[in-house]
């Protein structure tokens, strides 16, 4: 870092600029650069001594660089591994250890905490992660996905229209227990921290690509025959159609018994060569089931995103604009006063030719990358 922030210095990098690129204070560029400037030429030969700390006063370190990699190794671990009954380690607990490990004779919790703020280790945080599962189509899926995005427009001319599908589930109908204080000049808008629970509901959406319209049921459920439902929904509200496309995820009830039974009534397939759930043929189980609705010569075809990336499916975005534009901060009686709600919302989405322009739908990319 001290030769980075010399060699910087020399090439005209300002105090400031260079305290970013080396991550130090600018006070830390300005000693050094100082120092280089006052050190005679002899000094200079031997860069690597030069570099190195001088001599401070103080005591000594008692614990060597061996000692203090062993620490940083046991903030490292599991505390389980080594009999303490917790799931996460603070600075006393691991200078405690320790000296029971034979680490060193006496360590405080302060000084534990300098060592770990040294290699910035932080044994108290953590967060979630999602360990992908592979997905060996993955590439070809995303593929397919794009070029139905990008291509939206093109097949709605030729009367094939793309749609796409998820739910919203977990809604919650919160009634506060006394009305919000209105924002004034120079006050924000006050919300009830309280509320009373009515339930949830489940809005069951189908996002229109090509004309950003939104189809919404809203149900008690998102159970497999209220998925086809939604299918049989969107087909009946638009009979002119010749075709249609169905983006959506691995969900299984997107994937189900029931709506390849009704894609197969719909194709004038007999029922009776699907085979049997868990047994056999097209019904065996979720991939022959998947294979069946993803078949191109069906007048309804399912593109089914890739796993762990459920983020190409556009609808996302429109679920996040309902989130924040129809329930977060609402004030619902009943279940029945927010399926009402969402319903208007809904209604809304579909008349107001401004709703593009006021919540960024016609930025909305018709090709994800």
């Amino acid at each position: 870092m001290r030769a980075r922030l010399i060699l910087l210095a020399h090439n005209g990098s300002s105090v400031r600029q260079i305290a970013g690129l080396v991550d130090c204070v600018p006070s830390t560029v300005s000693n050094w650069m100082v120092r280089w400037l006052n050190e005679s030429p002899q000094k200079k030969r031997h860069l690597r001594a030069w570099f190195e700390d001088r001599p401070r006063s103080g005591a000594p370190c008692k614990f060597s660089i061996n000692q203090r990699s062993q620490i940083i190794a046991l903030a490292c671990e599991k505390p389980e591994d080594h009999g303490l009954p917790i799931t996460t380690w603070t600075s006393e607990e691991i200078g405690q250890t320790a000296i029971k490990e034979n680490l060193g004779e006496a360590i405080s919790r302060r000084h534990v905490s300098r060592i770990l703020l040294d290699v910035d280790l932080k044994p108290h945080r953590s967060r979630y992660w999602l360990n992908s599962k592979p997905d060996p189509q993955k590439a070809h899926k995303i593929k397919v996905i794009n070029k139905a995005y990008k291509e939206a427009k093109k097949l709605e001319k030729k009367g094939i229209l793309i749609f796409s599908l998820d739910e919203m589930t977990g809604i919650q109908a919160l009634e506060r227990i006394a009305e919000d204080k209105p924002s004034k000049p120079g006050l924000i808008r006050c919300i009830e921290y309280e509320y009373e629970r009515h339930g949830t509901l489940c809005l069951l959406g189908a996002y229109n690509v090509a004309q950003g319209t939104l189809i919404g049921l809203v149900l008690p459920q998102r159970t497999e025959e209220d998925f086809v439902a939604l299918i049989d929904h969107i087909v009946q509200e638009h009979p002119e159609a010749k075709g249609f496309r169905f983006i959506l995820d691995n969900l299984n009830t997107h994937q189900s018994e029931t709506l390849v039974k009704y894609i197969a009534g719909k194709e004038n397939i007999d029922l009776s060569s699907l085979g049997v759930k868990g047994k056999s043929g097209i019904l065996k189980n979720m991939t022959t089931r998947q294979e069946f609705l993803k078949n191109s010569k069906h007048k309804m075809t399912f593109l089914y995103t890739p796993k762990h990336a459920s983020w190409m499916n556009q609808i996302e975005i429109v679920f996040g604009i309902i989130a924040r534009k129809a329930i977060r901060r609402g004030n619902f009686f009943s279940k029945e006063h927010l399926k009402e709600r969402l319903h208007q919302f809904i209604d809304y989405f579909a008349s107001s030719a401004e709703f593009a322009g006021k919540f960024g739908l016609g930025k909305l990319p018709h090709c994800m990358k």
